[in-house]
């Protein structure tokens, strides 16, 4: 009985010692646990601390590159706005320098005109003065040479008047010769009409008989052919385009020149048309139809010196 109940107590103490000894091991388990999970815990803080401060410096580190590329731009984006400043300035600088070389330019030659044209007035007083000088001494000279001849031609005159005093009266003057008629080939006559056909046939009638023709197609060609050489003879129509025949008529008896001519006008039998004419200062008027014999009379006639201008 006591051996049981010593080997019971002796159970329990096994037991005890071994819930003991459990106990220690589970408690030593947990606190070694529990160092691992805080060396793990710790392990892991560091790792992120390490994983925070690199990934802090990496960020550093792009943040500073992106300020130095920055400032690098920064300074290229300067250094280009001082590169267009400065070529915009040494343009400018050129364009002033242009500018004022033009402006400079400009007014040298302003006052080189001016001192031309001061010149060139001084000349032309100098001048003016000179021939006004000039002229007033020719005017003394001429008016002394007009009181001499003057003084000559009294002296001569009183002389001639003595001496026709003295001789007896003179015979009445014979009658001027008339003048010598004008052969055809140096008797040139104009024609004046709008129509070819009168043109060609009264110039192929004319250079028969051996005279020298000019045709014009109306009065205003007449006026211009006239300029070159004067007819003896203008054979004119009275109605042609720019200038008729009556105008042409007007201006010939107002040229220079050709006042004097003979102007033989083609017109029909028309007293009011007639009258006009003679008015216009037509020499003669031939109506139409006309006789050839009769153009060619009067041509022969004013060839020599019996029709009046």
């Amino acid at each position: 009985m006591n051996q049981e109940l010593l080997l019971w107590l002796a159970g329990l103490g096994v037991l005890g010692t071994l819930a003991v000894s459990l106990g220690l091991a589970m408690r030593r388990s947990r606190r070694e646990a529990e160092r691992r999970a805080e060396a793990e815990a710790s392990a892991l803080a560091l790792a992120q601390a390490e994983a925070q401060r690199v990934a802090a410096e990496r960020a550093a580190a792009e943040a500073a590159a992106q300020a130095a590329q920055q400032a690098a731009d920064e300074a290229a984006a300067a250094e280009r706005a001082a590169e267009i400043a400065a070529e915009a300035e040494a343009r400018a600088a050129v364009e002033a320098a242009y500018r004022e070389g033009e402006r400079l330019a400009a007014e040298q030659a302003a006052r080189q005109a001016a001192e031309a044209e001061q010149r060139a007035a001084e000349l032309a007083a100098r001048a003016a003065e000179a021939q006004a000088a000039e002229a007033r001494a020719a005017e003394r000279r001429l008016a002394l040479l007009e009181a001499e001849l003057q003084a000559r031609r009294d002296a001569e005159a009183r002389a001639q008047a003595e001496a026709l005093a003295a001789l007896p009266p003179p015979a009445p003057p014979s009658p001027p010769a008339p003048p010598p008629p004008r052969a055809p080939a140096d008797t040139l006559v104009m024609v004046a009409d709008d129509s070819k056909v009168v043109r060609v046939k009264t110039s192929r009638l004319l250079a028969q008989h051996g005279y020298r023709v000019v045709l014009a197609e109306d009065g205003a060609q007449a006026a211009e052919l006239i300029e070159d050489e004067v007819p003896q003879v203008l054979i004119t129509d009275v109605e042609m385009p720019h200038m008729d025949g009556f105008a042409l008529t007007r201006h010939v008896r107002t040229h220079a020149r050709a006042a004097h001519i003979p102007i033989v006008m083609i017109t029909s039998a028309d007293d009011r048309l007639k009258a006009a004419a003679a008015e216009a200062g037509v020499t003669l008027v031939l109506g139409k139809p006309y006789e050839e014999a009769a153009l060619l009379d009067c041509i022969a006639r004013a060839a020599a010196g019996q029709l009046a201008g």
